[in-house]
């Protein structure tokens, strides 16, 4: 059974012994699962993931004691870049954020579609909560090194994103043989509610975007980002 790991925002240097105290946060969550002084478990600091020792433990405190690195190999071995759709109902990004986390995702960039229908001062103020829900994931999924949530853009930024492997999911591309992947950093988009209109598409192909079929039926906003993941991961682990 994996230990439980918390992200601390903890300025080195790190050394065995050092004493790091907890958020109450924190200390809230340990108490919640019952652990006792004494108990092990693991930190994620800015260089990486520690394994920890409980010393101290209250309803409101807590404090570790770091014990040692943790050398894993939790992170895809190719970046992999998530341009996402802004969509009509926001709460779809709730829903992508942790399965798209889990499966390696290395940087998250949100864009602003044709059809995204986007309030954007209501998006941005979203960045914050979705920020929590990434860290939540990373704890979740144990994952070394957090993703990078990007700024919103205007679709036109992705005519422009220098990235040697670019993928669009595309409905339309059903029968046209998918680009073979390759151990070199991978963009990928999709559209909103409504789908990428033909005028993007044909954008994104003149600037280097391949399509991607991701089955013979036509999936929703919601499925498209977190099937592609899976697709990609499933490539790289053969």
């Amino acid at each position: 059974m994996s230990l439980p790991r918390l992200i601390v925002p903890t300025q080195g240097p790190y050394f065995e012994g050092r004493l790091i105290a907890l958020s109450p946060e924190q200390a809230r969550h340990l108490h919640a699962l019952r652990l006792k002084a004494g108990a092990a478990l693991e930190l994620l600091l800015d260089e990486g993931p520690w394994q920890v020792d409980l010393t101290e433990i209250t309803q409101k405190n807590a404090q570790v004691r770091l014990v040692s690195p943790l050398h894993e190999v939790r992170e895809s071995p190719i970046p992999l870049h998530a341009c996402l759709p802004i969509t009509s109902h926001l709460a779809t990004w709730e829903d992508w954020l942790p399965p798209l986390v889990e499966l390696g995702v290395t940087h998250i960039q949100p864009i602003n579609y044709a059809r995204s229908e986007a309030d954007l001062r209501r998006t941005m103020a979203k960045t914050e909560r979705w920020s929590r829900i990434i860290a939540s994931a990373m704890e979740q999924s144990h994952r070394s090194h957090p993703p990078e949530l990007l700024p919103i853009q205007p679709f036109s930024a992705l005519l422009d994103w220098h990235i040697p492997q670019r993928w669009v999911a595309y409905e339309a591309a059903a029968g046209v043989a998918n680009p073979t992947l390759r151990m070199e950093a991978l963009a990928f988009t999709c559209g909103p509610e409504g789908g990428i209109t033909d005028e993007e598409f044909r954008a994104l192909q003149q600037s280097g975007w391949l399509p991607v079929c991701l089955g013979r039926s036509i999936l929703r906003a919601a499925t498209a980002p977190i099937a592609m993941m899976g697709a990609i991961q499933f490539q790289l682990n053969r």
